[in-house]
Protein backbone atom coordinates (compact mmCIF):
# COMPACT_ATOMS: atom_id res chain seq x y z
CA UNK A 1 0.00 0.00 0.00
CA UNK A 2 1.11 3.51 -0.70
CA UNK A 3 2.23 5.78 2.14
CA UNK A 4 -0.24 8.32 3.51
CA UNK A 5 1.19 11.49 4.97
CA UNK A 6 0.13 14.85 6.31
CA UNK A 7 1.49 18.36 6.56
CA UNK A 8 3.13 18.56 9.98
CA UNK A 9 1.99 22.15 10.37
CA UNK A 10 -1.61 20.92 10.50
CA UNK A 11 -0.80 20.13 14.15
CA UNK A 12 -0.10 22.48 17.06
CA UNK A 13 3.43 23.80 17.47
CA UNK A 14 5.42 21.67 19.88
CA UNK A 15 8.60 19.69 20.28
CA UNK A 16 9.58 17.25 17.57
CA UNK A 17 8.50 14.39 19.84
CA UNK A 18 5.09 15.97 20.48
CA UNK A 19 4.39 16.68 16.82
CA UNK A 20 5.55 13.25 15.70
CA UNK A 21 3.42 11.49 18.30
CA UNK A 22 0.36 13.53 17.33
CA UNK A 23 0.81 12.61 13.67
CA UNK A 24 1.34 8.92 14.41
CA UNK A 25 -1.78 8.79 16.56
CA UNK A 26 -3.95 9.67 13.55
CA UNK A 27 -2.61 6.82 11.38
CA UNK A 28 -0.38 8.74 8.99
CA UNK A 29 3.06 7.22 8.46
CA UNK A 30 4.93 10.06 6.76
CA UNK A 31 4.94 13.82 6.83
CA UNK A 32 5.94 16.94 4.98
CA UNK A 33 7.75 18.89 7.66
CA UNK A 34 7.78 22.64 8.01
CA UNK A 35 10.32 23.41 10.71
CA UNK A 36 8.03 26.15 12.02
CA UNK A 37 5.84 23.48 13.64
CA UNK A 38 8.69 22.65 16.02
CA UNK A 39 9.45 26.29 16.74
CA UNK A 40 12.25 26.85 14.27
CA UNK A 41 12.31 29.10 11.17
CA UNK A 42 11.02 27.45 8.01
CA UNK A 43 14.37 28.24 6.37
CA UNK A 44 16.60 27.58 9.35
CA UNK A 45 20.14 28.55 8.43
CA UNK A 46 21.35 27.65 11.93
CA UNK A 47 20.18 24.04 11.82
CA UNK A 48 23.19 21.73 12.07
CA UNK A 49 23.44 18.02 11.31
CA UNK A 50 23.24 16.82 14.95
CA UNK A 51 20.08 18.88 15.56
CA UNK A 52 18.58 17.65 12.29
CA UNK A 53 19.36 14.06 13.28
CA UNK A 54 17.60 14.57 16.62
CA UNK A 55 14.49 15.74 14.77
CA UNK A 56 14.70 12.75 12.45
CA UNK A 57 15.03 10.38 15.40
CA UNK A 58 11.97 11.88 17.10
CA UNK A 59 9.85 11.09 14.07
CA UNK A 60 11.45 7.70 13.43
CA UNK A 61 10.63 6.54 16.96
CA UNK A 62 6.93 6.97 16.22
CA UNK A 63 7.10 5.28 12.82
CA UNK A 64 6.63 8.55 10.92
CA UNK A 65 9.01 9.20 8.03
CA UNK A 66 9.95 12.76 7.10
CA UNK A 67 9.24 12.51 3.38
CA UNK A 68 9.91 16.15 2.61
CA UNK A 69 10.83 19.41 4.25
CA UNK A 70 9.50 22.81 3.25
CA UNK A 71 12.06 25.14 1.70
CA UNK A 72 9.53 27.69 0.50
CA UNK A 73 10.35 31.32 -0.22
CA UNK A 74 9.23 33.67 -2.98
CA UNK A 75 11.44 32.55 -5.85
CA UNK A 76 10.00 35.21 -8.18
CA UNK A 77 10.00 38.15 -5.79
CA UNK A 78 10.66 41.34 -7.80
CA UNK A 79 13.45 42.41 -5.42
CA UNK A 80 16.67 40.53 -6.28
CA UNK A 81 18.04 40.99 -2.74
CA UNK A 82 14.98 39.23 -1.32
CA UNK A 83 15.42 36.38 -3.78
CA UNK A 84 19.13 36.11 -2.97
CA UNK A 85 18.44 35.88 0.76
CA UNK A 86 15.90 33.13 0.10
CA UNK A 87 18.38 31.22 -2.03
CA UNK A 88 21.09 31.31 0.65
CA UNK A 89 18.72 30.12 3.35
CA UNK A 90 17.23 27.41 1.15
CA UNK A 91 20.69 26.15 0.17
CA UNK A 92 21.49 25.73 3.86
CA UNK A 93 18.30 23.73 4.39
CA UNK A 94 18.97 21.54 1.35
CA UNK A 95 22.33 20.59 2.84
CA UNK A 96 20.59 19.53 6.09
CA UNK A 97 17.83 17.52 4.37
CA UNK A 98 19.71 14.18 4.43
CA UNK A 99 20.28 14.48 8.18
CA UNK A 100 16.54 15.12 8.59
CA UNK A 101 15.88 11.92 6.65
CA UNK A 102 14.18 13.83 3.87
CA UNK A 103 14.72 13.08 0.22
CA UNK A 104 12.83 16.15 -1.01
CA UNK A 105 12.87 19.89 -0.31
CA UNK A 106 9.67 21.51 -1.50
CA UNK A 107 9.75 24.93 -3.13
CA UNK A 108 7.43 27.77 -4.09
CA UNK A 109 7.98 28.97 -7.66
CA UNK A 110 6.93 32.41 -6.55
CA UNK A 111 4.92 35.43 -7.58
CA UNK A 112 5.44 39.11 -8.24
CA UNK A 113 3.15 39.80 -5.29
CA UNK A 114 5.48 41.15 -2.60
CA UNK A 115 3.23 40.33 0.36
CA UNK A 116 2.05 36.76 -0.24
CA UNK A 117 4.15 34.19 -2.10
CA UNK A 118 1.04 32.17 -3.00
CA UNK A 119 -1.05 35.05 -4.40
CA UNK A 120 -1.44 35.58 -8.12
CA UNK A 121 -0.07 38.64 -9.89
CA UNK A 122 -0.54 39.69 -13.54
CA UNK A 123 3.23 39.85 -14.06
CA UNK A 124 3.72 36.18 -13.16
CA UNK A 125 3.39 35.25 -16.83
CA UNK A 126 6.12 37.59 -18.07
CA UNK A 127 9.45 36.46 -19.44
CA UNK A 128 11.18 38.41 -16.66
CA UNK A 129 9.39 36.43 -13.93
CA UNK A 130 10.30 33.17 -15.61
CA UNK A 131 13.93 34.25 -15.95
CA UNK A 132 14.13 35.15 -12.26
CA UNK A 133 12.73 31.76 -11.28
CA UNK A 134 15.21 30.01 -13.58
CA UNK A 135 18.08 31.95 -12.00
CA UNK A 136 16.95 30.88 -8.53
CA UNK A 137 16.61 27.24 -9.51
CA UNK A 138 19.98 27.40 -11.22
CA UNK A 139 21.51 28.28 -7.86
CA UNK A 140 19.62 25.57 -5.96
CA UNK A 141 19.94 22.60 -8.31
CA UNK A 142 23.72 22.04 -7.91
CA UNK A 143 23.35 22.09 -4.11
CA UNK A 144 20.51 19.55 -4.32
CA UNK A 145 22.52 17.34 -6.67
CA UNK A 146 25.48 17.42 -4.29
CA UNK A 147 23.24 16.55 -1.32
CA UNK A 148 21.42 13.80 -3.21
CA UNK A 149 17.97 15.27 -2.68
CA UNK A 150 15.12 16.35 -4.94
CA UNK A 151 13.63 19.81 -5.27
CA UNK A 152 9.84 19.53 -5.35
CA UNK A 153 8.10 21.97 -7.71
CA UNK A 154 4.35 22.34 -7.23
CA UNK A 155 2.16 23.84 -9.96
CA UNK A 156 0.07 26.54 -8.25
CA UNK A 157 -2.38 28.86 -9.99
CA UNK A 158 -0.98 31.88 -8.12
CA UNK A 159 2.66 31.15 -8.98
CA UNK A 160 4.96 31.36 -11.98
CA UNK A 161 4.66 27.60 -12.52
CA UNK A 162 0.91 27.91 -12.60
CA UNK A 163 -0.15 24.70 -14.33
CA UNK A 164 1.01 21.33 -15.62
CA UNK A 165 2.15 22.78 -18.96
CA UNK A 166 4.46 25.29 -17.25
CA UNK A 167 5.87 22.53 -15.03
CA UNK A 168 6.48 20.34 -18.06
CA UNK A 169 8.26 23.20 -19.80
CA UNK A 170 10.49 23.73 -16.76
CA UNK A 171 11.47 20.05 -16.68
CA UNK A 172 11.90 19.34 -20.39
CA UNK A 173 13.00 22.64 -21.93
CA UNK A 174 14.59 24.76 -19.20
CA UNK A 175 16.34 22.11 -17.08
CA UNK A 176 16.43 18.94 -19.21
CA UNK A 177 19.84 17.89 -17.92
CA UNK A 178 19.03 17.43 -14.23
CA UNK A 179 17.12 14.81 -12.30
CA UNK A 180 17.11 16.97 -9.16
CA UNK A 181 13.75 18.53 -10.04
CA UNK A 182 10.59 16.62 -9.25
CA UNK A 183 6.89 17.44 -9.18
CA UNK A 184 4.64 17.76 -6.18
CA UNK A 185 1.27 17.34 -7.86
CA UNK A 186 -1.81 18.72 -6.15
CA UNK A 187 -4.90 17.99 -8.27
CA UNK A 188 -6.94 20.64 -6.44
CA UNK A 189 -4.46 23.33 -7.51
CA UNK A 190 -5.38 22.67 -11.14
CA UNK A 191 -9.12 23.06 -10.58
CA UNK A 192 -11.74 25.55 -9.44
CA UNK A 193 -15.47 25.30 -8.91
CA UNK A 194 -16.21 26.27 -12.55
CA UNK A 195 -13.84 23.60 -13.92
CA UNK A 196 -14.90 20.68 -11.72
CA UNK A 197 -17.02 19.26 -14.55
CA UNK A 198 -13.86 19.05 -16.66
CA UNK A 199 -11.60 17.52 -14.04
CA UNK A 200 -11.22 14.18 -15.77
CA UNK A 201 -9.72 15.94 -18.80
CA UNK A 202 -7.67 18.47 -16.82
CA UNK A 203 -6.22 15.97 -14.37
CA UNK A 204 -5.74 13.28 -16.99
CA UNK A 205 -3.63 15.66 -19.05
CA UNK A 206 -1.60 16.75 -16.01
CA UNK A 207 -0.79 13.18 -15.01
CA UNK A 208 0.13 12.32 -18.59
CA UNK A 209 2.51 15.28 -18.86
CA UNK A 210 4.17 14.88 -15.48
CA UNK A 211 3.73 11.28 -14.35
CA UNK A 212 7.35 10.19 -14.68
CA UNK A 213 8.56 13.04 -12.45
CA UNK A 214 5.86 13.06 -9.76
CA UNK A 215 7.39 12.65 -6.29
CA UNK A 216 4.19 12.91 -4.28
CA UNK A 217 0.53 13.86 -4.49
CA UNK A 218 -0.91 16.54 -2.26
CA UNK A 219 -4.46 15.97 -1.11
CA UNK A 220 -6.95 18.72 -0.41
CA UNK A 221 -10.39 19.54 -1.80
CA UNK A 222 -12.09 22.21 -3.88
CA UNK A 223 -14.92 24.24 -2.34
CA UNK A 224 -16.59 27.56 -3.15
CA UNK A 225 -14.40 29.44 -0.69
CA UNK A 226 -11.21 27.94 -2.20
CA UNK A 227 -9.74 24.81 -0.65
CA UNK A 228 -10.60 22.53 2.24
CA UNK A 229 -9.69 19.23 3.84
CA UNK A 230 -9.95 16.16 1.59
CA UNK A 231 -13.36 14.56 1.30
CA UNK A 232 -15.61 17.57 1.85
CA UNK A 233 -15.54 19.23 -1.59
CA UNK A 234 -15.91 18.55 -5.27
CA UNK A 235 -12.63 16.81 -6.13
CA UNK A 236 -13.24 13.36 -7.62
CA UNK A 237 -11.03 11.22 -5.41
CA UNK A 238 -12.02 8.05 -7.26
CA UNK A 239 -10.43 9.63 -10.33
CA UNK A 240 -7.39 10.88 -8.40
CA UNK A 241 -6.68 7.45 -6.95
CA UNK A 242 -7.05 5.78 -10.33
CA UNK A 243 -4.59 8.25 -11.83
CA UNK A 244 -2.25 7.70 -8.89
CA UNK A 245 -2.31 3.99 -9.67
CA UNK A 246 -1.16 4.69 -13.24
CA UNK A 247 2.07 6.34 -12.12
CA UNK A 248 5.19 4.44 -13.08
CA UNK A 249 6.31 4.41 -9.45
CA UNK A 250 4.60 4.53 -6.08
CA UNK A 251 4.48 7.96 -4.46
CA UNK A 252 3.07 9.07 -1.11
CA UNK A 253 -0.22 10.94 -0.77
CA UNK A 254 0.15 13.85 1.65
CA UNK A 255 -2.90 15.61 3.08
CA UNK A 256 -3.16 19.33 3.73
CA UNK A 257 -5.72 22.04 4.57
CA UNK A 258 -7.00 20.06 7.53
CA UNK A 259 -7.06 20.54 11.27
CA UNK A 260 -5.49 18.24 13.80
CA UNK A 261 -8.96 17.27 15.06
CA UNK A 262 -9.96 16.17 11.55
CA UNK A 263 -6.75 14.30 10.73
CA UNK A 264 -8.04 10.87 11.70
CA UNK A 265 -11.07 11.21 9.43
CA UNK A 266 -8.89 12.43 6.56
CA UNK A 267 -6.53 9.48 6.96
CA UNK A 268 -9.44 7.02 6.84
CA UNK A 269 -11.00 8.81 3.87
CA UNK A 270 -7.79 8.71 1.81
CA UNK A 271 -7.03 5.12 2.71
CA UNK A 272 -10.57 4.00 1.86
CA UNK A 273 -10.48 5.89 -1.46
CA UNK A 274 -7.17 4.29 -2.33
CA UNK A 275 -8.40 0.81 -1.41
CA UNK A 276 -11.53 1.32 -3.51
CA UNK A 277 -9.38 2.13 -6.55
CA UNK A 278 -6.92 -0.70 -5.79
CA UNK A 279 -8.96 -3.56 -4.27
Amino acid sequence: MTAFGVFARSFPVGTADEVAEAIAATGFDCTQLNLSVIGRPTLDEDLDDPSAQEIRDSFSRTGVRIWGVSGTFNAAHPDPTVRAAGVRACQALIRRAPALGSNTVTLCTGTRDVENMWRSHPDNTTAESWADLVEVLGALIPVAEAAGVQLGIEPESGNVVRDAAAAHRLLTETFPGTTALSIVLDPANLLSMPTLDDQECILGEAFELLSDRVACLHAKDVVRSGYSAPGVGGLDYDLVMRLHGQLAHDVPIIAQDLTADDAGRVYRFLKDAWMKAHP
